[in-house]
């Protein structure tokens, strides 16, 4: 019989909110044998990483309180109960017997340590080595984790290395004192797909390698179904499915996990609506799937396509200045957009895909001036965008505007919400007074599902999901005629993300935008848009109808996204 390594009991965190106290996990119980990969499953908000936090005892008290619970952990030698242990003792078992992999490496690596000696850190402080020795296994892990150049990744600071490979620095730091749990807390989200499925099959290597235990938090069930032996599927706290990783995939019994399931683009059919948790939970039986026909994408595009371009792109190039003497002259520069051409046609969504530092990023924002090209032209209703001076750039920009991937670092975290949609009509002087300008965010606060009480609200108040349909209302308040949605769903869990791409497309339909639709996820891009462009190496490689790409992809890249895509099989 394996030998059970964890058993969580009745456990119940509160937070402290003004007066009262909410409970963020509500009476939990479950155990992780020695040897196997334990998957918590759900949206942000259902406590799976307050969870995971308590396990590591890094709650602080207030405004957390443990009102009920055990964390038994059974180490080689002893059995302990994790929330009774002191400061001191669990400072012993954090970092040595349970290693944790954070969501976002470059908050959680020192910005002004090389990597190599943050993971010194951490051998020098539970292990008994010399600083020699120390360096030597620092370098073997780097090189057990698939850094490329261990050694020379032991001297960069992380701003140097990609999301990736800082990702596989945590990796190396926290399996680094041979720990017999592993809690790896959202390591892939945002990652492009095939990072993404690389680091999964690198934590399932390294799993077995070393005969780990693993906790593996995410929201994506596609994720988990790749790696886990187990599945815990929490739901505002509470663990509402728990049970064997195949049969949850293939026979989920709980709304919820089939909520879950549904809300992830399909690859195999195109839907006119994804499905949300929402449609589950609240009224499972009443939701249909309505799938959108060839015949209708025939005729979608026939009137799309039957118009003048909205926008031109021709033999657009961009080039990153890598070198300069000492005179300031360019010695040697990079190139990101090498020789693009294309149309986008008015009242289409285009879709650009392709791994970071394809150059996907960089063509958009491109297009809006934000990044100066270095050859090509980009043609607007007639007008080259590249010859016209930054004033009337300005004033053109009305009409183009563009979604970032991060709305919190979008918005002023000073500034109330109210306001920031608001001021972009200040600036461009729309309406003829502030009574108006307020009227109109009020209109918009509620088209993109929020209400006029959230108004004076500040960014900090609201989740992610919601903090990106501010930016969307934010964007709306010019009416712009092209909107450029960069990596804008990107960050979110699956379930607000199928809300999120409902709502662009209801927008869309309302208002006749033209997008631009930029991601990594081929799957996404496949149900937003109507043509796609795959990008590598700041390259078009290929170029098409969405379905089309998708059944018979021309290039070996293409066919690798399409991989890369987490499958719930």
């Amino acid at each position: 019989m394996e030998k059970e390594l964890l058993h969580i009991k009745n456990l119940t965190v509160e937070f402290k909110n003004e007066n009262t106290y909410h409970k963020a996990v509500d009476h939990i119980s479950f155990s992780l044998n020695k040897g196997q990969i334990l998957g918590i499953v759900g949206e942000s908000g259902s406590g799976k990483s307050v969870t995971s936090m308590a396990v590591m005892k890094l709650l602080s008290q207030p405004p957390a309180k443990i009102s009920s619970g055990e964390i038994i952990f059974n180490t080689a030698t002893s059995t302990c109960d994790i929330l009774k242990l002191s400061e001191t003792e669990m400072r012993k078992i954090r970092g040595n017997q349970i290693g944790m992999i954070f969501q976002e490496p470059m908050t959680s690596l020192n910005p002004v340590m090389k990597c190599g000696k943050q993971v010194m850190e951490a051998l020098l402080l539970h292990q008994s080595l010399t600083k020699n020795q120390a360096r030597e296994k620092t370098i073997a892990l780097f090189a057990d984790v698939f850094l490329p150049q261990p050694e020379t990744v032991f001297e960069k600071y992380p701003h140097e290395l990609s999301g990736g490979q800082k990702q596989r620095v945590m990796i190396a730091m926290a399996i680094s004192c041979n720990p017999s749990l592993l809690i790896a807390d959202e390591p892939t989200t945002a990652l492009d797909v095939t990072v993404q499925k690389t680091i999964l099959q690198l934590i399932k290597t390294l799993q077995q390698k070393y005969n780990m235990s693993v906790i593996f938090i995410t929201h994506d069930l596609g994720v988990v179904a790749e790696i886990a032996d187990n599945i815990a599927v929490m739901y505002k706290g509470q663990i509402v499915e728990h049970g064997n990783a195949k049969e949850i995939i293939q026979s989920p019994q709980h709304p919820y996990t089939k909520g879950l399931m549904a809300c992830r683009p399909t690859m195999e059919k195109r839907l006119e609506k994804l499905p949300t948790v929402g449609d589950f939970v609240t009224d499972e039986a009443n939701f249909v799937f309505k799938e959108v026909t060839v015949e209708n994408r025939k005729a979608i595009h026939k009137d799309i396509y039957s118009r003048k371009p909205i926008l031109e792109i021709q033999n657009l190039e961009v080039d990153f200045v890598t070198k300069r003497n000492i005179l300031g002259k360019t010695i040697s520069a990079f190139k990101a957009v090498k020789n693009i051409s294309f149309d986008v046609y008015e009242g289409e969504t285009l879709g650009l895909v392709g791994e970071s530092g394809c150059g996907k990023t960089t063509l958009g924002r491109s297009i809006l001036q934000l990044i100066e090209s270095s050859d090509g032209r980009i043609i607007y209703k007639g007008q080259n965008l590249t010859e016209l001076s930054a004033s009337r750039m300005r004033q053109l920009r009305r009409k183009l505007q563009i979604i970032f991937q991060d709305p919190y670092s979008s918005l002023n975290p000073r500034i109330n919400i109210g306001n920031a949609i608001t001021e972009p009509m200040k600036v461009h002087n729309l309406y003829n007074n502030d009574r108006q300008r307020k009227q109109k965010a009020i209109e918009l606060l509620e088209r993109v599902g929020m209400n006029e009480s959230q108004f004076l609200r500040y960014p900090h108040e609201f989740s992610g999901g919601q903090r990106q349909r501010i930016c969307i209302a934010r964007t709306l308040a010019l009416n712009p005629e092209l909107i450029i949605c960069d990596e804008s769903v990107s960050a979110l869990d699956v379930s607000v993300q199928a809300q999120v791409l409902n709502l662009l497309n209801e927008l869309k339909k309302d208002f006749n935008f033209t997008y631009i639709f930029i991601s990594h996820d081929l799957s996404v891009v496949k149900f937003m848009s109507d043509r796609m462009i795959v990008m590598q190496k700041g390259e078009i490689v290929e170029m098409g109808e969405s379905d089309a790409i998708y059944k018979n992809p021309k290039s070996e890249y293409t066919r690798k996204l399409i991989s890369s895509i987490p499958g719930l099989v």
